[in-house]
């Protein structure tokens, strides 16, 4: 069973070599049918080239995004959401810099530069994308106590955003995940996704990853034991 946790342990605890343990499978052609969601995560400002915690290359993602947006029916965004003095902040905790980690209530809290402040400009979305088809915008990591990476569950573990239910609800079955970054926000959601039942699929080349110590190799191989399958772009047919 993979421990979503150990994504947040790579400082100084992960056993990841920084090579890829084994590839994952490819699968194949998909089809962006009525039942399935092009889940959109954190194309942020701050994220972004210039940003206070950017992914390099981040901004390529945007016109690839756009691109697949137009095959899908349903679109779903989300934006990291976080409140001033976050608890994921290293400026919340004396004496620590970004990307030390420390203990907090739910585990290993890996700690970052402030980031997508609610309401600030690096918490906007990248004015780049192009996406009118978006049908909801979901918020996550404004509760100031707890970390939330993932688009479905909070880094407690048992916190809800409710997307689950609102996909489930809607009939929508097949899950593809795009944006940023792909060793933490990403992960976390097409974990969580699997984890709901959802049939999820992670398009490589519309993410980026932040590949410290070896997240990158880790995440991938968390999501091939958790049965999410990898794809380009190219491999999606409308």
């Amino acid at each position: 069973m993979f421990d979503r946790r150990q994504l947040l342990m790579g400082l100084g605890v992960m056993t990841a070599t920084g090579m890829m343990p084994k590839a994952l499978e490819a699968a194949g052609k998909a089809t962006a049918d009525r039942n399935s969601v092009l889940l959109v995560i954190d194309v942020q400002n701050c994220f972004l080239p210039g940003g206070s915690l950017a992914v390099k290359d981040g901004d390529k993602v945007v016109p690839v995004i756009n691109a697949l947006a137009k095959k899908f029916a349903h679109v779903v965004m989300t934006q990291d959401w976080h409140t001033p003095g976050h608890i994921s902040f290293a400026s919340s905790h004396g004496g620590k810099k970004p990307f030390e980690t420390t203990d907090v209530a739910y585990g290993k809290q890996v700690l970052w530069p402030d980031h997508c402040v609610m309401g600030t400009d690096g918490a906007a979305l990248s004015k780049d994308l192009t996406i009118p088809n978006a049908e909801l915008i979901l918020r996550k990591g404004y509760n100031k106590d707890v970390d939330s990476y993932s688009a479905f569950t909070e880094a407690d573990g048992k916190t809800t955003t409710g997307l689950a239910g609102y996909l489930k609800a809607r009939k929508l079955q097949r899950i593809f995940v795009v944006g940023l970054a792909t060793d933490f926000c990403v992960a976390w959601s097409a974990l969580d996704a699997r984890k709901a039942g959802f049939e999820t699929y992670v398009i490589e080349d519309a993410c980026r990853g932040i590949d410290t110590q070896g997240s990158l190799a880790k995440a991938w191989s968390d999501m091939q034991k958790a049965g999410v399958k990898r794809i380009q772009s190219s491999d999606l047919a409308a």
